[in-house]
């Protein structure tokens, strides 16, 4: 489903377009992104190439490239995709969705995923002045357990453990848990 433009503080979100293909095809070469992710499968660029191409007219999500939102004299001074937010496997019927988040690592720490994130809230619970969203009930996560960065941003977002799958991925020669993650759209709307 192809999204809406959404215009943030600092991020701007508009559909992943095949220009995207390079930029996603350099996120997959970041080691530490992949670790963080817990992305253990490798892609080939044409597989990158044809996923940018059409990923944002699939049914049953929304994908969108995250860009910078500054402007001057109007027109914004970048359109390069700096990273992605995804809300997928929505199930209109129990009206509830997983959300994922990925950014380049020169993107990182510096605002860009917080406004994506609470922008992606506003449109699934509430929609936008323009467009309605799911009017989502639930929205959920995964954060790997030796990602403490992100689960302190996702919980200063209000969202909330949900439980936790022990020893569910590997990391190098070890393992980790996959804390599972949530907000209610009741939930969201009592903390703006």
């Amino acid at each position: 489903m192809r999204g809406p433009v959404i215009e943030g503080e600092i991020a701007r979100l508009r559909p992943i377009e095949p220009r995207d293909a390079d930029e996603m095809w350099e996120s997959l070469q970041d080691d530490e992104a992949m670790r963080l992710t817990g992305t253990t499968r490798s892609f080939t660029r044409g597989e990158i190439d044809a996923w940018a191409a059409d990923v944002s007219d699939r049914p049953g999500r929304y994908d969108w490239a995250i860009v910078p939102a500054a402007r001057r004299d109007g027109k914004p001074l970048s359109d390069r995709m700096i990273g992605e937010i995804v809300v997928n496997e929505i199930d209109p019927d129990v009206r509830s969705a997983n959300l994922r988040l990925a950014l380049l690592p020169n993107y990182r720490g510096r605002g860009y995923g917080r406004d994506a994130i609470f922008q992606v809230m506003r449109f699934v619970f509430d929609g936008t002045p323009e467009v309605e969203g799911p009017r989502l009930h639930r929205l959920g996560l995964d954060v790997l357990g030796f990602n403490p960065r992100a689960r302190m941003l996702y919980e200063s977002l209000g969202f909330r453990e949900e439980g936790r799958q022990r020893d569910a991925v590997r990391d190098g020669d070890g393992w980790s848990d996959v804390v599972i993650m949530g907000i209610l759209e009741d939930e969201f709307r009592a903390s703006v």
